[in-house]
C-alpha cells in the first residue's frame, strides 16, 4: 500500500499487493471519509458516532443547516444555511406594514460562528383609552425552539414621533420565544413600531 502525493494520508494498493478489494477499498474509504464533510442529522447524532473527532474534521448537521468544523477544542460554525424570512402570527392590536415598512419577519443567520435573529418590517398599533388594545405581547404564537434566546433579550425599536413623546421603544425577546413591547404610556401612543435592521444573539 501506498499514500497519495498530497500528504493527506490515504492510501491505496499497489500492484504488489495481495489482491484484497476489501482491505483495499476499506483503506480509501477510512481514509477519504473523515477528511469529507460527513453528514449527520444532529449534533447529538454526530457526537455519538464521533466520540474523538481530529482537528480539521467538517460536518453538516441537518437539523439547523449549519457547516462546523472541528478546531481541536470543539465545533465551529463555517456557515448556516440560507434562512428565509417567515413571518410573525400577531396578536390583536398590532397589523403588518405600519408605515409602509413591510411585513413583521424574522429570519436566522449566522455571523461569526454564532447564530442571530434578525427582523425587520413594522406594526400598526391600535389603542383604546390611550392604551394598547389588547396585550404588550406582540405575537400571539411562540417563535420556533431555534428562534428563541438562551437569556433574556432586550432590544430598542423605533417608533413613530406622531403622538408620542419619545422616538423609541423597547421588546424584550423571551427565552419562551414571545416579543414583549415596553414603553407605552400617557402621552407615548405612537402608531407604528419598526423592526429593520434589529437584530441580536442567540
Amino acid at each position: 500500500m501506498l499514500n497519495d502525493p498530497y500528504g493527506q494520508n490515504i492510501p491505496y494498493p499497489t500492484m504488489a499487493d495481495v489482491p484484497n478489494a476489501q482491505s483495499a477499498f476499506e483503506g480509501v474509504v477510512k481514509g477519504l471519509t473523515p477528511k469529507s464533510v460527513m453528514t449527520f442529522a444532529s449534533a447529538n447524532v454526530r457526537g455519538a458516532t464521533l466520540t474523538a473527532p481530529k482537528a480539521g474534521m467538517m460536518t453538516w448537521l441537518t437539523d439547523v443547516g449549519r457547516l462546523e468544523v472541528y478546531d481541536g477544542t470543539g465545533w465551529s460554525t463555517v456557515t448556516s444555511g440560507q434562512s428565509a424570512w417567515k413571518s410573525i402570527a400577531l396578536s390583536t392590536g398590532y397589523t403588518n406594514n405600519g408605515n409602509s415598512q413591510g411585513n413583521f419577519e424574522y429570519r436566522l443567520v449566522n455571523l461569526f460562528g454564532e447564530t442571530e435573529i434578525r427582523f425587520r418590517g413594522g406594526l400598526t398599533v391600535a389603542y383604546s383609552g390611550g392604551t394598547l388594545v389588547s396585550t404588550n405581547q406582540i405575537n400571539n404564537t411562540a417563535l420556533p425552539v431555534l428562534a428563541r434566546p438562551t437569556t433574556l433579550r432586550t432590544l430598542v425599536i423605533p417608533c413613530s414621533d406622531v403622538n408620542s413623546a419619545r422616538i423609541t421603544l423597547k421588546i424584550d425577546l423571551t427565552t419562551n420565544g414571545y416579543i414583549n413591547l415596553w414603553g407605552i404610556q400617557s402621552g407615548t401612543n405612537p402608531p407604528w413600531i419598526g423592526f429593520n435592521g434589529v437584530m441580536c444573539s442567540l
